[in-house]
């Protein structure tokens, strides 16, 4: 077998016993890295410190994803222009922050032989806030809601 040291330095082509020797005098791992070449390739290394690095990276690189959040305003199709005023101004909010939102138009009794109505009201909504979020997913409706989806623009 062909034999690399902690330093990347080429040993030699060297047997599995003495190579397991070398590993054991230095208080080193013996680890095959290339087991389909020929010879195959093995390297001296502490391989508890290499695991150790290697979860200490993947630590910090979830650390630093951030969730997406989904935060969810509800309205309903005969909300008042006040109250609609209001809740764009939460889901601007929200998407300046880098969350995703979902507005939900929830239809109670027979305002679902209208769902136009619930549809004007969630183009309002993506017309309003269009300079600072696109349109993930157009309306479409989830039992006695019609939902769409925003989120943040990128520029």
């Amino acid at each position: 077998m062909r034999l690399i040291d902690d330093q990347g330095t080429h040993i030699g082509v060297v047997p599995i016993a003495e190579a397991l020797k070398l590993a054991q005098s230095r208080e080193m791992d013996l680890v095959e890295v290339q087991p389909n070449a020929d010879p195959p390739v093995c390297r001296l290394m502490d391989y508890g410190k290499v695991l150790y690095e290697r979860a200490k990276k993947e630590r910090k690189a979830r650390k630093a994803q951030k969730a997406s959040d989904v935060k969810e305003i509800r309205l309903r199709p005969k909300t008042g222009e006040h109250d609609i005023a209001f809740k764009i101004r939460d889901a601007r909010r929200f998407l300046m922050d880098g969350s995703k939102v979902k507005v939900r138009v929830r239809f109670r009794g027979r305002e679902i032989t209208y769902p136009e109505l619930g549809r004007e009201v969630l183009k309002r909504v993506a017309s309003e806030l269009a300079d600072v979020a696109t349109v993930e997913q157009e309306p479409y409706m989830e039992g006695r809601s019609m939902l769409i989806i925003l989120t943040p623009s990128s520029a």
